[in-house]
């Protein structure tokens, strides 16, 4: 291979990592703007000047702004469904996994304040067909719950009466720690998935006992964990 080839593909190389960390901070800008601003109230200037790129430069990454948004909910809704699937428990009983649900979905969103919040006020500046899209995801995500809730009441652990509506409020409760929570405050993330899940399991009718249950095996895990690490 001569030198001007191996240039070319050094140059290559450069030019498409360069251009994947320049994607990287454009998706971090954008996120950042949107939270604080509003998507209506940012521009693609405003945020190429963010990001230090020329205008431009933005289109070759995203078309349009709402290319732009549509890739941000898209990967925050895959990212928390591949988050749910690496840790779903499968040998589990109900109240375990929904445990592992409401422990993954908080710290999910805690690590993730500004990309919830776009994600969760957004919804209506996309087009019909990108709402369809990240609708089915929220859609697949929230089946997962319905699951859990319905083995829950088949097995007598859980008393529900509407595990549709029922699923909507845990979610709705779960995700609205962001808009409280400080990591630097008195309680840990911990303290209030624990917290959290109390109320979940008392939401959904567990019994004391079954709740006691589940805070034994739980610190039984954790301290087995404890001891392998």
């Amino acid at each position: 291979m001569g030198s001007g080839q191996i240039w070319g593909l050094f140059m290559a190389r450069t030019t498409g990592s360069d251009g994947e960390k320049t994607e990287a901070a454009l998706r971090e800008a954008a996120v950042s703007l949107m939270a604080r601003h509003g998507y209506e109230a940012v521009s693609m200037r405003q945020l190429a000047a963010e990001v230090g790129v020329q205008a431009a430069a933005l289109y070759r990454y995203f078309p349009t702004k709402e290319d732009l948004l549509f890739t941000l909910m898209r990967e925050h809704m895959e990212g928390l469904i591949g988050a749910w699937e690496g840790t779903r428990p499968l040998m589990a009983d109900p109240a375990e996994r929904l445990a592992a649900f409401v422990g993954n979905h908080i710290r999910f969103h805690v690590a993730r304040r500004h990309s919830t919040h776009v994600s969760n006020m957004e919804l209506r500046s996309l087009s019909r067909e990108n709402l369809t899209h990240i609708l089915r995801l929220r859609t697949s995500y929230e089946k997962e719950l319905r699951q859990i809730l319905r083995d829950g009441v088949e097995t007598g652990t859980f008393l529900v009466d509407d595990t549709g509506l029922t699923a909507m409020a845990i979610i709705q409760m779960v995700t609205g720690v962001i808009v409280w929570f400080r990591p630097d405050e008195r309680l840990s993330v911990d303290e209030v998935t624990e917290t959290y899940l109390s109320m979940t399991l008392r939401l959904v009718g567990a019994e004391t006992k079954n709740i006691k249950n589940l805070r034994e095996k739980r610190d039984v895990h954790a301290f087995d964990e404890f001891r392998a690490g």
